[in-house]
């Protein structure tokens, strides 16, 4: 299938921002990356449930309930972390394909105030709120 004139020109208005600016963006949330894995490990090898020793203890019922709640903060901080790495691993996607900074849902250019605060960040505020709702 022959791409149209009006297929390229669609192609070439599309903003994206200089290579010299993402490259700080693309560090910092490297560098993030990496500290999140990094916590994400430590939680793995904190959690209640991985230690070996447990399984040969006929622990109190005192005991069983702290690993119950050590194992469920532990959980939920997992989880939370997963959801920050899978969006700066998106967003790292996004600048290698020269996505970044816009909207994955309505294509419009993502405020630059909102990518201070968030750069992992794939979607513009409309969205957002739309989503929220």
């Amino acid at each position: 299938m022959a791409k149209t004139k009006k297929d390229n020109l669609k192609k070439k208005n599309v903003l994206q921002y200089p290579a010299e600016v993402l490259e700080p963006v693309r560090e910092y949330l490297s560098s993030r990356l990496s500290g999140l894995e990094r916590r994400k490990k430590d939680l793995l090898e904190g959690d209640p449930y991985n230690n070996k020793a447990r399984l040969d203890d006929n622990a109190a019922a005192d005991t069983d309930a702290a690993e119950e709640v050590g194992h469920l903060e532990a959980s939920a901080f997992r989880q939370t972390l997963d959801r920050s790495i899978i969006q700066i691993r998106k967003a790292l996607s996004r600048i290698k394909f020269g996505k970044y900074g816009v909207c994955e849902r309505c294509g419009k250019m993502i405020d630059t105030d909102r990518l201070m605060v968030m750069p992992e960040t794939t979607v513009c505020v409309d969205c957002e709120r739309k989503r929220e709702k």
